[in-house]
């Protein structure tokens, strides 16, 4: 399964990144995360169905600084990826 996804709210300088691709690490899943211009954070995550969908619930809570106001996720074509990486 792959997942693109845009979270909005306070998601910039509260290490939302960082923390994202630890999650993803966590669990075991490939993909990429962003900051971008307009303040939201944007990545895709690929893995199984339900790691993936374990992954999707911890962005609607982000980490212990972010404010999470509203995550949007569709699930895309199967890509691969070489891990998980911060651009």
């Amino acid at each position: 399964m792959t997942v693109h996804f845009l979270v909005s709210g306070r998601v910039q300088g509260v290490f939302f990144r960082m923390a994202a691709k630890r999650e993803a690490d966590v669990h075991g899943l490939s993909g990429w995360v962003r900051n971008l211009s307009d303040g939201r954070v944007e990545g895709v995550a690929a893995g199984d169905n339900r790691r993936v969908d374990e992954y999707i619930a911890w962005l609607h809570r982000g980490p212990d600084l972010a404010r999470v106001l509203k995550v949007e996720v569709e699930e895309v074509e199967e890509e691969e990826f070489d891990g998980f990486v911060i651009k």
